[in-house]
């Protein structure tokens, strides 16, 4: 059996091919102004990397926060439900799940076979969410990459009184002209999204073991600043910012087999 997966997030659309369980293709692709055509563009690049025709794909469930618009589906699932099935999957050991992608985070209790105990949401600020982290990375000038580097190298805890993406901007522009070094800038920042992330997630109760999935989940600096806030080492899956779609693709082989 042949299943697909579509996470339709806010900046990239992601999608995963699965048959019988096993992963034959991923394929990640810019949502931009118009997430239908992109998601049918990721989905035409996946099935072409697995070898397979679309009509050979028996069921396409979608996730994300533009789950309803993606192409051709046969279901939909929540990205609390896609992000706890595909990363239980993984590790079953796993009993939260923070999900952080680029404008809104999710804090996620679950039990071994994926199904969702209780979860918190944040997206009324980008000031834990991805987005948060990109934009102070151009109020310092630097890359993205090299932003969550930067953090590793601090070890000054500098609080952040702004609780607002705009007025945060304002407050790192300010310890730039007193000179303050950018690393400890950057530590800083992370250590402020991932107060934000701890807080959610206190909410719904921290089980280990922790996992962070989502993009975000690829800065070094905020798996360790939210490793420090919840005092204990995150798991990052290998592939995370494909879990919500292989959760996706997991609860369309159980539907086609329903």
């Amino acid at each position: 059996m042949t299943t697909a997966g579509i996470d339709m997030g806010a900046k990239y659309i992601k999608v995963v091919i699965l048959k019988d369980g096993q992963v034959l293709s991923k394929a990640m692709v810019a949502t931009g102004f118009e997430p239908a055509v992109s998601a049918q563009k990721c989905l035409e690049e996946a099935v072409q990397g697995a070898g397979v025709e679309l009509s050979a794909v028996d069921h396409i469930t979608s996730t994300g926060a533009g789950r309803k618009a993606a192409p051709g589906i046969h279901s939909d699932i929540t990205d609390v439900g896609a992000a706890a099935r595909g990363t239980t999957h993984l590790h079953q050991e796993v009993r939260t799940v923070i999900d952080v992608g680029a404008e809104e985070g999710r804090g996620i209790k679950v039990e071994a076979d994926g199904k969702v105990v209780d979860f918190a949401v944040n997206e009324k600020c980008a000031a834990g969410a991805g987005a948060f982290a990109e934009a102070m990375s151009r109020a310092l000038e630097v890359s993205l990459e090299d932003f969550g580097q930067l953090s590793l190298k601090s070890e000054k805890t500098i609080p952040m009184n702004a609780q607002c993406a705009v007025f945060a901007e304002s407050e790192v522009v300010s310890l730039v002209h007193a000179k303050t070094p950018k690393h400890d800038i950057s530590r800083a920042v992370h250590d402020a999204i991932a107060s934000r992330i701890v807080s959610m997630v206190r909410r719904v109760g921290i089980n280990k073991e922790v996992a962070l999935v989502g993009g975000v989940s690829h800065n070094p600096g905020f798996v360790d600043a939210l490793s420090r806030g919840l005092e204990t080492q995150v798991l990052v899956p290998e592939n995370p910012e494909y879990i919500g779609a292989l959760g996706a693709a997991l609860v369309a082989e159980e539907r086609a087999k329903s």
